[in-house]
């Protein structure tokens, strides 16, 4: 059975890169937009029988996810032999759960409309919430950057003087399992208090952080209100220089100003999105390869654990 790779407009130059890794060149579609909005996808090249991989991030505006259900539904209509979606950004992620009455669970919605759309599995990155898996009628993979950026901070870092940090204490799981990787870092956690959306208060931070550099670990950035509340707080207590490992960067709003104006380093983001974040703190690190073993791995039958290490 014939590996085929197509990308969706929202991550094209993601998929780009992914062909690279693997060898083979992205497969040819199109998506044609009519005047008023609407639009429609074509696959340019026979998939019947093939096992097709199509690469789109779901992040606003929703356009995006629908054409991720176009894709899908267009590949099943071509009698495509396995459809897989590889989401690396799953939006929508972030509403897991009911948190406030007459308020739908939309992660679970999203999930349920690309099952129906015809996907035979999704292959994603970092979910806000792991347990998202379950939402999904068919199987899930969800790698973890955490292994592009272990490897970029041995490479570009002495851990010497570091303490890893979560940015509030749903991220405890997150820091230990860098700590892990690390050989056993310092931990310090945030204690913080949402008072509305997007708006955070840092109440406290529990740790050791004086004179230290800090590495901040979390799966996205969003309004950067947290991890520049954060900061502010680690340098009133002393902290030197703060790096941040993030997965997916959305940087909405004001973020790039917010960033450029706190005490943060640097901040490093994976292309599960593209940046489109103006300020010099920011740097990309690829999970193209990563994406690709997964993919290659999971077209071969093979095993993918050894990408969760």
């Amino acid at each position: 059975m014939e590996l085929k790779v197509f990308g969706g407009q929202a991550s094209r130059e993601l998929t780009e890169k992914i062909c690279d890794h693997l060898g083979i060149k992205i497969g040819e579609s199109e998506l044609i937009q009519f005047a008023d909005g609407e639009f429609k996808v074509r696959y340019k090249e026979t998939i019947r029988g093939r096992d097709v991989y199509i690469v789109q991030s779901t992040y606003a505006p929703a356009d995006s996810l629908m054409q991720l259900l176009l894709w899908i539904d267009a590949a099943k209509r071509a009698a495509a032999e396995k459809i897989t979606a590889v989401i690396p950004y799953f939006g929508w992620a972030r509403q897991d759960r009911k948190a406030d009455p007459r308020t739908p669970i939309s992660a679970k919605l999203v999930a349920d409309v690309i099952t129906k759309a015809g996907a035979d599995r999704v292959l994603t990155v970092d979910l806000h919430s792991p347990q998202i898996q379950g939402f999904f009628d068919i199987p899930v993979d969800n790698l973890y950057a955490r292994k592009v950026f272990v490897e970029f901070f041995k490479s570009n870092f002495k851990p010497d003087n570091f303490v890893v940090m979560g940015p509030d204490v749903g991220s405890a799981k997150l820091a230990e399992s860098y700590i892990q990787r690390l050989g056993g870092l310092p931990i310090a956690l945030s204690y913080k208090n949402r008072y509305d959306t997007n708006k955070v208060k840092v109440l406290a931070i529990l740790g050791d952080v004086k004179d230290k550099n800090i590495l901040l670990v979390d799966d996205m950035i969003d309004t950067a209100g947290t991890i520049v509340e954060n900061a502010n707080k680690l340098k009133e207590m002393g902290a030197k220089d703060i790096h941040v490992f993030a997965t997916h960067g959305l940087f909405s709003n004001d973020a790039a100003s917010r960033i450029d104006s706190s005490p943060i380093s640097r901040i490093y983001v994976t292309d599960s999105i593209p940046l489109k974040c103006p300020s010099a703190k920011v740097q990309v690190i690829s999970i193209a390869s990563l994406l690709a073993e997964a993919i290659i791995r999971e077209h071969n039958l093979e095993s993918v654990s050894c990408l969760f290490e």
